[in-house]
């Protein structure tokens, strides 16, 4: 049997479109979990330049980087920087029962 071939993929080559940058961050945080949503926002940035975003979010590229890694665990002011460098704001949405029951099921 001949072993399969496979190529690299990267999202942010995908990212292209503010459009496409909020369906993804927003897909993101739907899943609710820190890494992922931080690996999403990592993405938009590398697609529209880290040196770029780090500036305008008044950051080190290497604070920026930082920041978005996985176990980044960035302050809420690095968060809200980076969210509005990236041309988004955070907001908070109220949950009904039923979506906080899925989530606390879900252990989030």
């Amino acid at each position: 049997m001949m072993p399969i071939e496979t190529t690299p993929w990267d999202p942010a080559e995908r990212l292209t479109t503010p459009e496409a940058a909020f369906a993804y961050l927003e897909a993101a945080f739907e899943d609710g979990s820190p890494g992922i949503i931080a690996a999403a926002l990592g993405d938009i940035a590398r697609a529209r330049g880290m040196a770029q975003v780090a500036r305008e979010a008044g950051l080190s590229r290497d604070a920026l980087y930082k920041a978005l890694r996985p176990e980044g665990n960035p302050t809420l002011e690095t968060l809200a920087g980076i969210t509005r460098a990236l041309g988004f704001k955070l907001t908070v949405e109220r949950v009904d029962n039923e979506d906080r029951a899925l989530l606390a099921s879900a252990g989030q």
